[in-house]
């Protein structure tokens, strides 16, 4: 009797995704979070900079499950604004991280990476929220920026 009221505890906790349609939703938003990140972090790992793949993979669907959750617990959209406030501030911090003032030089490097990982961050909501499309758009305009509009290749 015991075991049967606990696993009716587990089911209720493992329900929110309710049924297929929402593991099917769930899963694309944070794989297409997941993989968008991932370009944007080779292409930061390629040439040697601080934060690399695996940090722009995390942010990306990091960022997708800060607003995935909340529309999932039935936040109205408009609300989710103040979310959305409290993960640009996080990302802010993250992103002052990667940035370096070099002291023999007085020249400050990391600036690109620090952007793009706020970008990262930006593209992650737009998955988490079901805009797949704007997010894809958003991620090659930036290998755009990123690969084409290179103007030197050290270390950031």
């Amino acid at each position: 009797m015991a075991w049967e009221a606990v696993w009716t505890v587990v089911q209720e906790e493992f329900s929110d995704l309710g049924n297929v349609e929402g593991v099917a939703r769930v899963c694309l938003r944070l794989v297409v979070a997941m993989l968008l990140g991932s370009i944007l972090g080779y292409e930061r790992e390629s040439i040697g900079a601080a934060a690399g793949l695996r940090t722009h993979m995390l942010v990306s669907v990091g960022s997708a499950l800060f607003v995935l959750v909340p529309l999932q617990a039935g936040m109205p959209v408009n609300d989710v604004s103040r979310v959305l406030q409290g993960v640009t501030a996080g990302i802010g911090f993250l992103g002052a991280g990667a940035i370096i003032k070099i002291k023999e030089d007085s020249e400050i490097r990391g600036l690109t990476t620090a952007a793009s990982i706020w970008l990262t961050a930006a593209v992650g909501v737009a998955a988490g929220m079901g805009l797949e499309a704007t997010a894809l758009l958003s991620t090659l305009f930036a290998l755009v920026i990123l690969t084409l509009l290179r103007t030197r290749k050290p270390k950031e």
